[in-house]
């Protein structure tokens, strides 16, 4: 896929990693819109990029779809959409006064993660359909997030690990639903990486969060990210995978 032709939806982008790789989409001269959250910084950054942006909640699937309907109007067409939007929650399955995980929290959870992602992705996939194919016969590409935590989830995130996994899961299958219509499907899944949901975590406490990882022992950067949702866009062979950025790193338990 060429970026200078091509126009794309960062949902997630006012900040962290999406808006990283909605940089490096508009370097490259590709037109974009930016959604997120109404209080979020949505509004300058997709000035800064010359860009639009769109207000939304991407768990109130109905109003998505209005959201993505307008997003590709104001663009024109749509060939790429990243998702970032996600989040968790610390609960053990049981804790040891007896207290089980909420199922609301739970149910919170997969929706924020899982269903919100499956919902843009169905939506998004409808408008790419309608592309005239490349000389690849290709007509876009879908980028989802998952986490290192959907293989080696830690105590307390068995929402978190569900959700992400879940995502990992429906890669593939997301991938051979749509192959025939020439569009790809693709996942990302991080460590930590230093983003507004990590900012809080002092120095100390995020060199022994990282201290397993084989190199480099830090958390990642948003251009990482970033780097990679440019490769995959561009590399027709990058198809079905979930794709670790990661460092080496493996969860440890706690």
């Amino acid at each position: 896929m060429d970026i200078a032709t091509s126009k794309a939806i960062f949902v997630g982008g006012a900040s962290g990693m999406c808006r990283a790789a909605a940089t490096k989409f508009a370097e490259g001269g590709g037109q974009l819109a930016i959604l997120d959250l109404e209080q979020s910084d949505g509004v300058a950054v997709a000035e800064s990029l010359g860009g639009h942006f769109f207000a939304c909640n991407v768990m109130d699937f109905d109003g998505m779809a209005q959201v993505i309907d307008a997003a590709v109007e104001a663009l024109g067409g749509l060939h790429f959409v990243v998702n970032t939007a996600g989040g968790g929650v610390a609960q053990r399955t049981l804790k040891r006064d007896g207290t089980k995980h909420s199922l609301s929290d739970f149910r919170r959870i997969i929706d924020l993660n899982l269903i919100a992602s499956f919902n843009i992705n169905t939506l998004a996939a409808e408008h790419i359909a309608k592309n005239e194919p490349n000389a690849d016969g290709e007509r876009g590409v879908m980028l989802n997030t998952a986490s290192i935590a959907a293989f080696e989830g830690q105590i307390g995130q068995v929402a978190y690990t569900a959700a992400k996994a879940g995502i990992a899961g429906m890669t593939l299958t997301m991938a051979r639903d749509l192959g025939n219509l020439g569009i790809r499907c693709m996942t990302i899944a991080p460590s930590l990486f230093d983003t507004g949901l990590t900012a809080g975590i002092p120095d100390e406490g995020a060199a022994q969060l990282t201290k397993d990882a084989a190199f480099p022992r830090r958390m990642g950067q948003p251009h990482e990210y970033a780097t990679m949702a440019i490769a995959i866009f561009e590399c027709p062979m990058m198809n079905g995978s979930t794709l670790r950025v990661d460092g080496g790193q493996r969860f440890a338990p706690r």
